[in-house]
């Protein structure tokens, strides 16, 4: 069994589950899995584990991400980007000073309603089922970060529509929608908005430019112990230390406040853990 991670470059028109459906007819294998869907409309990282290092998927799913996409000002659709129905033009005229103050408004710790064609389930059903059998659905807003949110690009008035496009940069917390910020930012102007492309240029300090485009042969695999290098500090255990790890037992080892990868003498994953009230705590065990 081939353990690690692949680091995928998703294209338009795939979802997530094909990307780990191609995976695992390219490698001969069922224990494959992804860490953050994305729609597919959306192109950018995508980032797959592979045997062991599915369990590891957790760590990755939480790290911040960040975007481009493209806004139009002035329309809505049901889905809040371009694959859904048109549901309102109400147009808005180019107002670079409000642009700006809205834009700031929408930076930083903000309340989000997720879009109500997502995967979010309501009374064990998605949230997207539910809308395209015709109910009404109404999501609770959740706290998410918006670390950044610019304007690098545009603006480029439709010839024939009363809307405006323009391109954003967006870094922000796991779990945020960019359509919904689009959808927001257009009601915020007193108009309307949606997302017209969308693609995630980065999952923490993986980048877009690291990854594979999927065809049809097998993209590298990289070991678990370098991809979670980069995104979690690092302990090396001692080999008495490591094997009570590998055994759930909690030895002696001095490790921060926060999910740190523990490494044996060799270099090889052995848990995740964290220091608690100062004692060990395991998160993960390669073992498990």
């Amino acid at each position: 069994m081939i353990t690690g991670f692949a680091l995928i470059d998703k294209s338009a028109g795939w979802t997530s589950h094909d990307v780990v459906a191609r995976l695992r007819r390219l490698y001969g294998q069922k224990r494959v899995g992804h860490a953050g869907t994305l729609d597919p409309m959306a192109t950018g990282v995508l980032v797959v584990g592979l045997g062991h290092a599915t369990k590891l998927l957790q760590f990755v799913q939480g790290q911040g991400k960040t975007y481009e996409a493209i806004i139009r000002l002035g329309q809505s659709t049901v889905t809040d980007d371009a694959e859904g129905e048109i549901t309102a033009t109400p147009g808005w005229e180019w107002d670079p000073a409000g642009l700006s103050t809205r834009i700031t408004a929408l930076t930083g710790h903000i309340q989000q309603v997720p879009s109500a064609v997502s995967a979010i389930k309501v009374d064990g059903v998605r949230s997207y089922a539910r809308v395209r059998s015709g109910q009404q659905v109404e999501l609770a807003a959740r706290p998410v970060t918006i670390e950044r949110f610019e304007m690098i690009g545009g603006p480029r008035p439709h010839p024939q529509l009363p809307v405006t496009d323009i391109d954003v940069v967006v870094t922000c917390s796991s779990g945020t929608y960019i359509r919904a910020l689009a959808r927001d930012l257009g009601s915020a102007l007193g108009s309307a908005g949606h997302l017209t492309a969308l693609r995630r240029t980065a999952i923490g300090p993986i980048m877009v430019g690291q990854c594979s485009v999927l065809g049809e042969t097998a993209p590298p695999v990289h070991a678990p112990e370098a991809v979670m290098a980069r995104l979690l500090p690092v302990v090396a255990a001692t080999p008495e230390q490591a094997t009570d790890l590998r055994h759930g037992r909690r030895p002696t080892i001095d490790l921060p406040t926060e999910p740190t990868l523990v490494v044996d003498p060799d270099g090889r994953w052995v848990s995740v853990a964290r220091s608690e009230e100062g004692a060990v705590r395991i998160l993960l065990n390669a073992a498990q």
